[in-house]
């Protein structure tokens, strides 16, 4: 300490306890915003190799995040985002019935902290819709929360696209026209150009079927 004058070091000492504390309060709270920003990055990404550095990366953050708080659901839901998106980096198809047991065990524990977390209710919707009911599919409960979802948010966007899907599948073109097109207006609205080729692509799909 020589060189300092007591009254620095004073200062210093008060800092560290409040210093300490923010961290403590922020920490898993950034860590767990860190992960889904790499998560939507590698979404947007186009090679690659790109796209796992991010998922990669926002796992790291999401498991620290996890680490540091278990009770944050947005830690949870954002550890579930990125090691979704490396399972599938190569296809939908499951490659590890151990790793989709862990990824619907970090979505479920996001629901039990924060069965609102919208986010985690449209992962839920969609997986039970796509998974075969021996992985734990169940078509009409993933259907109800996706409606659900859609009627907690107006701007819920991969909800309706999921949903005008299902809709098509069983012959509610209508309906599926409908989902689909609000989905195009809501990604337009957000100036989301990744989106709104997503959505035109489902609707492109929708008229080729009719």
């Amino acid at each position: 300490m020589r060189g300092l004058r007591p009254s620095a070091v004073l200062m210093a000492l008060l800092c560290l306890p409040a210093a300490s504390r923010a961290l403590g309060t922020e920490s898993a709270a950034a860590l767990a915003g860190g992960a889904r920003t790499e998560c939507e990055a590698g979404r947007r990404a186009q090679e690659r190799v790109a796209r796992k550095e991010h998922f990669e990366r926002g796992q790291q953050l999401a498991e620290r995040a996890v680490a540091l708080d278990e009770q944050n659901a947005d830690a949870h839901f954002a550890l579930f985002c990125n090691m979704g998106e490396l399972m599938r980096l190569d296809g939908e198809s499951v490659s590890s019935l151990l790793a989709l047991h862990r990824l619907m065990g970090e979505l479920d524990r996001a629901l039990e902290l924060n069965p609102g977390h919208t986010d985690a209710l449209t992962a839920k919707g969609t997986l039970l819709l796509r998974l075969p009911r021996l992985l734990g599919g169940d078509a009409e409960k993933g259907e109800a929360m996706l409606r659900q979802v859609i009627q907690k948010d107006p701007n819920a966007f991969s909800s309706r696209l999921t949903l005008a899907k299902a809709c098509e599948a069983r012959g509610e073109r209508d309906e599926a026209m409908a989902f689909a097109t609000r989905a195009l207006q809501i990604a337009r609205e957000q100036g989301r150009a990744d989106k709104v080729a997503e959505a035109q692509a489902t609707l492109a799909e929708l008229r080729t079927a009719r």
